[in-house]
C-alpha cells in the first residue's frame, strides 16, 4: 500500500476523512487529490502536503487506486469523464451511497476492478464501521488494499453486495440512533437533577467507554449487561423499564425500516 499511487476524487467530508486517515497512518506520501474548488485545493495542499489537481482524468491516468468520494448525484458524470483513462491495472473504489457495482460498471461500459465501500460518518473521527463488497473483476488483493485503506478510518467487514442495504440501515444510519440514545440518556439525567452540560458529557463518555470496553475485550454485550446488573439493583430496574417500553424491538424495527428505505431509494435511482 505504501508504494501504490492513490487518487481521491472529491474531498468533501468523507473524502477528507479518508485522506486524514491515510495521512494519520503515514500512508499519504503517494496520494493525489482531485478537487474542483480552488479554495479547497489550497487548504488540502497546505494541511496534508499532497498533490492536488483539478482534472479527474489526469488523476486517474497516474493512479493505481482511485477512490470515488463524490456525491451520488455527481457519480455518473464523473464516471463518464474518467472511463477513457481507466484500464485493467486500476482499482476503482466507490463510496457513493446507493450506487451498485452493476450500475457503476454499466456507466463505465468496460471491465473494471471495482470495490464498493460503505463507511459511516464516524470516519470523521477515524472510527468508521465500513462494509466492503468486491465486483466480479476484482482480485483478492484488491479487497486487501481496500481493507487497508478503510482500516485507517476504523474497522471493516467484507460482505456480499446484496447486504449493503442492511449495512445502510444499521451502521450507516446507526450514528443517528446512537445520538438519539445519548440525547435521551442525558435528558434522563437532567430530569433527575443533573446539570445539562454534565449530563451530556457523562452520557457521551458512558457510550464511548462501553463501546471501547466491548471492542477491546471482545465481550458479548449481554455478558457486560449481566455484569452490571446486580440482583434487585438499580440497573436491572432500569432495564426492566426499557424492556417494558419495547426498547430492543424499537431499535430492531428502526434498522429494518431504514434498510427497506435504502432498497426503495436504490430502485428510484435506477
Amino acid at each position: 500500500m505504501l508504494k501504490k499511487k492513490i487518487g481521491i476524487i472529491g474531498c468533501g467530508n468523507m473524502g477528507e476523512a479518508i485522506l486524514r486517515g491515510l495521512h494519520h497512518k503515514g500512508m499519504a506520501k503517494n496520494i493525489a487529490v482531485s478537487e474542483v474548488r480552488v479554495d479547497r485545493r489550497a487548504s488540502i495542499k497546505k494541511d496534508y502536503g499532497v498533490e492536488v489537481v483539478s482534472d479527474n482524468r489526469q488523476l486517474v491516468s497516474q493512479a493505481e487506486v482511485v477512490i470515488l468520494a463524490v456525491k451520488p448525484q455527481e457519480l455518473k458524470g464523473v464516471l463518464q469523464e474518467i472511463a477513457p483513462a481507466l484500464d485493467s491495472a486500476t482499482l476503482l473504489i466507490s463510496i457513493a451511497a446507493g450506487a451498485s457495482l452493476g450500475a457503476i460498471a454499466s456507466i463505465l461500459d468496460k471491465d473494471a476492478r471495482l470495490v464498493r465501500a460503505m463507511p459511516n460518518i464516524a470516519a470523521l473521527a477515524l472510527e468508521s464501521a465500513t462494509a466492503l463488497s468486491a465486483g466480479g473483476e476484482a482480485m483478492d488483493e484488491d479487497l486487501e488494499v481496500a481493507q487497508e485503506i478503510f482500516n485507517a478510518l476504523g474497522k471493516t467487514v467484507v460482505i456480499p453486495e446484496a447486504l449493503m442495504d442492511a449495512v445502510t440501515g444499521m451502521s450507516g444510519s446507526g450514528p443517528a440512533y446512537v445520538s438519539l440514545f445519548i440525547e435521551a440518556l442525558a435528558d434522563g439525567g437532567v430530569r433527575m437533577g443533573l446539570p445539562r452540560k454534565d449530563a451530556l458529557e457523562m452520557a457521551i463518555q458512558t457510550v464511548l467507554g462501553t463501546a471501547r470496553l466491548l471492542s477491546e475485550q471482545g465481550e458479548h454485550p449481554a455478558h457486560l449487561k449481566d455484569r452490571v446488573s446486580s440482583p434487585g439493583g438499580t440497573t436491572i430496574a432500569g432495564i426492566a423499564s426499557l424492556e417494558a417500553k419495547g426498547f430492543r424491538g424499537a431499535v430492531m424495527e428502526a434498522v429494518a425500516s431504514a434498510t427497506q428505505r435504502s432498497k426503495e431509494l436504490a430502485k428510484m435511482k435506477g
